[in-house]
This record gives structure tokens, sequence and C-alpha cells, in this order.
């Protein structure tokens, strides 16, 4: 990434059916130095055509995209998997939902979304959030995060499942490291776990999302729970 896209801005785009929210969430994003909110749209497929615009030549790009997931005309699965199948730099899209929507949320972390925020998160986890994304990572931290990825293991079909099989491509080092992710743990904390060192846990995790084809942290933790590693409560 160029010096320039370093230093501006994180471009963010909202996309919610409700304006009282755009407006709460564009009030909390924009007051912050090193973010902005580049555009609002009120539906998926309006969602989908904005972001058709800003990812074109000249068009400045978007950096990550924060998507309702049950509105009008398109949901925020189907933009999303729109939207990220774009030309495009490499979008961002977290999901924003409530625990009775956790099937949507799955199938958009399945699409690719790196993440998911409850819709009455703090304002301070929603930036914390779009920063962590941005940097590459996903979100699974927070503890209502995991709760709900627990969860959602449960509710996906047994049709859509993971073979186990897939984990045999893990060494058992990776396999401890995946549980951990899968946990919530952070590379730091995982290193203090295993009393190595950051940039080992860093190679491990690398590896892991190789060998599971996984886009982030969030896909792989998908993995861990629908291949049975972890199970809900664990």
């Amino acid at each position: 990434m160029a010096d320039t896209d370093v230093k501006r801005p994180i471009r963010v785009v909202l996309v919610d059916d409700q304006q009282l929210v755009r407006a709460g969430f564009r009030m909390v994003i924009d007051s912050q130095p090193d973010m902005e909110v580049i555009g609002e749209a009120n539906d998926g497929a309006q969602a989908v055509e904005l972001a058709g615009k800003f990812l074109a030549p000249g068009g400045g790009g978007i950096d990550v995209v924060l998507m309702d997931v049950r509105m009008p005309h398109l949901d925020g699965l189907a933009a999303t998997e729109q939207i990220l199948g774009l030309d495009s730099a490499d979008v961002r899209v977290i999901m924003l939902t409530t625990f009775d929507l956790d099937e949507y949320v799955l199938r958009a972390i399945k699409a690719g979304a790196s993440g998911f925020l409850l819709k009455d998160a703090q304002p301070e986890e929603m930036l914390a959030a779009i920063r962590t994304v941005h940097a590459g990572d996903a979100v699974i931290a927070p503890s209502s995060t995991r709760r709900l990825i627990s969860h959602l293991s449960d509710v996906l079909p047994d049709g859509e499942r993971v073979d186990a099989q897939v984990l045999t491509t893990l060494t058992e080092r990776e396999k401890e490291v995946l549980v951990l992710m899968a946990r919530g743990r952070s590379n730091a904390e995982i290193s203090a776990d295993l009393f190595v060192s950051n940039a080992t846990v860093k190679t491990h995790v690398g590896r892991i999302l190789a060998k599971l084809q996984a886009r982030d942290r969030v896909q792989a933790v998908v993995v861990a729970y629908e291949t049975g590693l972890v199970r809900p409560g664990s």
C-alpha cells in the first residue's frame, strides 16, 4: 500500500435502512481524525450501486463498509456478496446484526465479510472494529461476538458444514493456535498462553489461514466450529 493510502483517512460507507442509525454512526465516525464517512445507502441495491462508483477508476475507493443485514429490496447478505465480487481494492465488510439474524451473519462471513458487530455495540467498539478490519484483521474478539459465533455453529445446516478432514493439514501446534483464535484470543494473548513470541504466533496464524483457504481470522474460526474442533461453550 502506498504511503498516500496509509496517511489518508479510512474511507467508510454506511448501509442501513434507518436514517437515524446512519446519522448516529456518521457522527461518531466523522469525529475521528483517522476516518471519514464517504457515502450512505438505505438498502443493499443502493449500496452495490454506490460501491461500483467508488471502486471505479478515479472513484477514490472504499476501505470499510458497515452493512446492516436485513433491508428492503436487497438484503445485506446479497449486497455483501455483490460488493466483494466487484473488481475492487481490498474492501472490508462489517455486518451489523442482532441475535435473531444469526443465520444471515454466518453466510455473510462465509461470503467474505470480515466480521460483525451487534447493533447496540458501544461507539468505541465500532471504531475499534473499523480500524481492526482496515488493518487486515477480523473482528472476533468481543465476548458477545464469541458467543454469537458459538451459536452460529448450531444453526448452520448440516449440508453446509465443513468436512473435518480439512484439519488434517494443520500441525498440532496450529490446531492449538486455531482453538485459541476461536476463543477470541488476540495474537499477544496467544503468545502469552503458549509461551512463544508474537512473531511465531503471526507465522502460525498465516499458515492456518493459507491451509484452510480462509480470508481472515473470522472465516478460520467458523471452520473451527463447523468441523467440531471447538464446541459451543467449550
